[in-house]
């Protein structure tokens, strides 16, 4: 098979409508357009979004307010005093704190904020707010941050 021998299968190309030929081939006179109005003018016909002099749609919407976050980020996300009740030098990972009853359910990666007070030291594997991270550190333990 050559690139000269190429042809498109039988009924892919149908050959172009030509008006304004007569009333015998069919589209003669007005070319299908009807009688008057804009749309059977030749030209280029309205621009996209007229609304025929109506207040158009792209201006009546206001503009930049409270768009919605497409695909936005979730977390679970778990305090620093929920962790107070915890054994000394456990490993707080998102398995660990299902497993322990402080979070019920897998919303996203694990991420520790600094809401509350802490004197027990874990060793966390997971990302921190800088207050948390310093909250668990002067309490003795140690944050490896993941991700």
């Amino acid at each position: 098979m050559n690139l000269s021998e190429l042809s498109p299968n039988d009924g892919a190309k149908k050959r172009r409508r030509r008006v304004g030929r007569g009333i015998a081939a069919g589209q003669g006179a007005s070319c299908g357009f009807g009688m008057r109005g804009q749309k059977s003018r030749s030209g280029t016909g309205t621009k996209a979004g007229f609304e025929g002099g109506q207040m158009p749609l792209y201006r009546r919407l206001p503009k930049l307010k409270h768009f919605p976050l497409y695909n936005p980020k979730h977390f679970t996300v778990v305090n620093v005093g929920k962790l107070a009740g915890l054994a000394p030098n456990t490993v707080v990972t998102l398995e660990s704190l299902m497993e322990a009853g402080i979070v019920t359910s897998n919303d996203g990666p694990l991420k520790i904020l600094g809401n509350g007070e802490l004197a027990v030291a874990l060793t966390v594997h997971a990302p921190c707010s800088k207050a948390a991270q310093a909250k668990i550190e002067a309490a003795g333990g140690s944050v490896v941050a993941q991700g």
